[in-house]
């Protein structure tokens, strides 16, 4: 019987030697290996919702949230834009081989920069069978190798979806193995990726604050943190309501379970005082529950905040509420309870955006716009594999471009250092 840890390392030998062929694999292959895996998760869309209803079973005897089973359910609109992600990833410009920076020394040495393949990438996550076909597609639009380790939950559908990509990869001619599924549901699996130094050159872990704690201590590979969407939305004196209205909604409302639902609402004292919150009675009226300071209290149907509500992601139709002193007051709460994910201020004064660009470092600064748009998609990029919160390599969404390094190229003739 094969062992976790020979099943992993067999894993681990296969992306090693994918990587070495992808990392001078032509744009025309790539392109060509994602259009066909798009093309195949269309053809299969009812094969993937039947195995996607065994998931959802799955995951109602595990007692997920509604939230957690939001993510994980597909339906044929979310199959469909799987597909058009994969295409979208496919049309970009092939970043591998780009030239960064280029100049000439007075030595007389031409200098370039230009980016290369970060090798084999592992990627954890939980729950949504979709980011099987984001992370394979933009691991292989910059020349990585990937190990992708998906959610229990999501094992039937993540696995049609894989077959999908491999038929693109096979039908492109490019190695099969360039993307691998971890074919067990076994925990021990993440614990041998973590510690894949020869085979693992980055671990991208996205999912719950367990998952990324567990992925950060015990990774001895490197790691593009993914932490919690702890996102905010500051009501600023000079809001325009009626923005601030659609906004508000949309950014709590419209689909709670992903990182970039908002969590936490301030509004400063002065907008309070003049225009109260109407924002909060129609997020009430909507189904949210409001956990309000004491000013936000003063509306009915608000109930009280507990100290952890602040700080806290709901991935549900929950927000905590407070009144703050002004865009230092929304800065403070912020830089004491965020997650340096994405944050957004409502206003109509320059000075006072500013102010909130300048002395907040979340990944993501927002204005007058919904936080749901913490989207790689949205952002142009096709796909992402997650939103990095840390501040090396990459930050905010992780496209194709941000699984790239670099190297320089270096031309001379007969050139010698006196």
């Amino acid at each position: 019987m094969t062992t976790i840890a020979a099943l992993m390392k067999n894993i681990g030998v296969t992306a090693k030697q994918a990587s070495a062929e992808l990392a001078y694999a032509s744009a025309a292959q790539k392109q060509d290996a994602l259009i066909g895996a798009a093309d195949a998760i269309e053809a299969r869309t009812d094969d993937i919702i039947k195995a996607n209803l065994l998931d959802l079973d799955y995951g109602t005897e595990k007692g997920l949230s509604p939230a957690m089973m939001d993510r994980l359910m597909l339906n044929k609109e979310r199959i469909l834009s799987m597909a058009d992600g994969l295409r979208a990833v496919a049309n970009q410009a092939d970043p591998v081989g780009s030239v960064m920076a280029d100049w000439t020394q007075p030595s007389g040495l031409h200098i370039q920069r230009v980016r290369t393949p970060l090798g084999v990438i592992g990627v954890i996550y939980e729950s949504r069978p979709n980011v099987t076909a984001d992370a394979g597609a933009l691991c292989l639009k910059a020349g990585n190798a990937a190990i992708l380790r998906g959610g229990s939950e999501s094992f039937h559908s993540s696995g049609l979806i894989h077959e999908c990509l491999v038929q693109g990869l096979g039908d492109a001619g490019l190695p099969e193995g360039a993307i691998q599924l971890v074919p067990t549901r076994d925990r021990e699996a993440v614990g041998a990726m973590l510690t894949m130094t020869d085979y693992i050159d980055v671990i991208v872990p996205r999912g719950g604050k367990g998952l990324v704690g567990r992925v950060q201590s015990d990774a001895r590979v490197p790691v593009f943190a993914h932490l919690e969407g702890i996102c905010h939305i500051y009501v600023d004196a000079s809001a325009d309501l009626e923005k601030t209205k659609a906004v508000v909604m949309n950014a709590k409302t419209r689909r709670t379970g992903i990182c970039g639902s908002a969590e936490c609402l301030l509004v400063d004292k002065a907008f309070f005082e003049t225009h109260g919150a109407p924002f909060v009675n129609e997020l009430l009226g909507a189904g949210v529950e409001v956990r309000g300071d004491a000013d936000i209290q003063s509306i009915n149907g608000v109930i009280a905040a507990q100290a952890d509500d602040f700080g806290r992601e709901f991935l549900d139709m929950i927000i905590a509420a407070r009144v703050v002193d002004g865009v230092t007051g929304a800065i403070a709460h912020i830089q004491e309870y965020g997650s340096n994910h994405t944050d957004c201020i409502m206003a109509e004064d320059a000075a006072a955006v500013d102010m909130f660009f300048a002395r907040l470092d979340s990944a993501i600064l927002m204005h007058n716009a919904s936080t749901q748009f913490a989207d790689g998609g949205e952002f142009g990029m096709g796909a992402e594999i997650g939103i990095a919160t840390g501040k090396m390599h990459a930050r905010g969404p992780v496209g194709a471009e941000q699984l790239t390094s670099f190297k320089y190229l270096v031309r001379g003739n007969g050139t010698v250092r006196s």
